[in-house]
């Protein structure tokens, strides 16, 4: 069996390559936008195609019975039209089976301005005549510890979380449950891979104050002044805004359920936000200072 995974140069599709080497007898074909991501993938060759460039896609595609798709970043618009070219390419390569990874709130009616982009992806998904699988993954736990730390003022952590309940989940789960589906056949639904529980603000700080031996309180600002503090730290406008409306799906609890899908598919319980913790520090380890690296695969 043939498995293109895009993304291969992140932290997700890095994960999920070396996840089918550990448990599955297939070939497996790494696919990278930029050449320097292809020094990160040992073992494996890359094949370098951008997502805007089809004939590129179709030639690295060529031959492919599975695409693991991790989703591409930027702009809403501009991550619909890749993955509208990657799954068309898929298609013309004649792909059985396509496995994406999306988010646990995809729905049109979300204000999280990906959940859009996610709805719309799984319908160019279903109508695409492929085999699918959907892994639709809660908030990243690694994502979240980015923007406490990010957020931090002393003992304080500033965000508009209100009480809204988030199933925080590892990337590491998330890159084992891709594999997992691009190891069987199309399941023509949705997996929900959640953390092992719905955590609000003061758990969260709870568990932080606890693993980091730092204390923690989080104080809930309004939206605006999250705003206003993200410029003010120089972050750029449109992650900004990307964060702004994902806080607000957030207080809609659009992410707080717990499933036992993960379990179901790989076998082991997803990691609790203090395992995590625990090993990776108060950052959640290979973040960059704004979050944004790991906001494009949390989008």
């Amino acid at each position: 069996m043939r498995v293109v995974v895009t993304g291969a140069g992140g932290q997700v599709g890095s994960e999920v390559i070396r996840s089918l080497l550990r448990s599955h007898a297939c070939e497996v074909v790494a696919l990278v936008r930029r050449p320097e991501a292809a020094g990160r993938l040992g073992r494996v060759a890359p094949v370098i195609a951008d997502y805007g460039d089809q004939p590129a896609l179709r030639r690295a595609l060529s031959g492919a019975d599975t695409l693991v798709m991790v989703s591409s970043d930027g702009p809403v618009a501009q991550v619909i039209n890749h993955h509208a070219n990657i799954i068309d390419a898929a298609q013309q390569a004649g792909a059985s089976h396509i496995v994406a990874l999306s988010g646990l709130d995809a729905s049109a009616d979300s204000p999280f301005c990906y959940a859009q982009g996610y709805a719309y992806t799984e319908r160019l998904l279903r109508d695409s005549g492929c085999g699918w699988s959907v892994a639709r993954a809660s908030i990243f736990t690694e994502f979240f510890l980015a923007l406490v730390r990010d957020a931090r003022a002393g003992k304080h952590v500033h965000l508009p979380l209100s009480d809204g309940r988030i199933s925080l989940v590892s990337r590491a789960d998330v890159a084992r449950c891709l594999a997992a589906l691009a190891g069987g056949p199309p399941t023509g639904r949705c997996h929900e891979i959640t953390g092992p529980a719905a955590l609000d603000a003061h758990s969260i700080a709870a568990l932080l104050e606890r693993g980091l031996r730092t204390p923690t309180t989080f104080i809930d600002t309004t939206p605006a002044e999250f705003c206003l503090r993200r410029a003010r730290a120089g972050e750029d406008p449109w992650w900004t805004y990307a964060f702004k409306t994902m806080f607000d799906s957030v207080r809609e609890q659009r992410w707080c359920t717990v499933s036992g899908d993960a379990h179901d598919l790989t076998g082991r319980a997803t990691a609790s936000l203090a395992t995590v913790v625990a090993s990776t520090g108060p950052t959640g380890g290979g973040v960059d200072s704004t979050g944004a690296a790991e906001a494009r695969h949390r989008r």
